[in-house]
């Protein structure tokens, strides 16, 4: 594997994490009124997001899937992280883009409802991945 491909997952680990802080920061910022610097923050947070996502597939396109090597109590801690990341890894794409498409088009009501369900999802799915690598990549490699 290239060195390029083998620095990838750590770069989707800090863009993970990177994305967590940016929409952390972006909902105090909303809750404390401060709307410009809101938006530009979860527009950072999308771009974090987007740029994973580009850096995942490219990844996985090249190296295929990594095996989880540990045994005993880390598997199935592992795998239930796993599994619960990936389900909400699906749901939480639409649902961005459906929260950010209600921001623009200034249908703020809608916009409200509709994140105070995307952003613990994305919270969950962007802590998660960092996990993941660590379990992966670090703690049980």
């Amino acid at each position: 594997m290239s060195s390029l491909y083998a620095s990838l997952p750590v770069v989707n680990a800090l863009l993970n994490a990177t994305s967590f802080l940016l929409v952390a920061r972006g909902i105090w910022l909303v809750r404390h009124g401060r709307r410009a610097a809101h938006r530009r923050w979860m527009l950072s947070a999308i771009c974090a997001s987007a740029l994973f996502l580009a850096s995942y597939l490219v990844y996985h396109a090249h190296v295929g899937s990594v095996r989880f090597a540990a045994q005993g109590w880390p598997r199935p801690l592992y795998f239930a992280i796993l599994v619960s990341h990936t389900v909400l890894a699906a749901v939480v794409v639409p649902l961005v883009i459906v929260t950010v498409l209600c921001a623009l088009r200034r249908s703020l009501p809608l916009h409200r409802r509709i994140a105070r369900w995307t952003y613990p999802v994305w919270l969950y799915v962007s802590v998660t991945g960092v996990v993941i690598y660590l379990m992966l990549y670090v703690l049980f490699a």
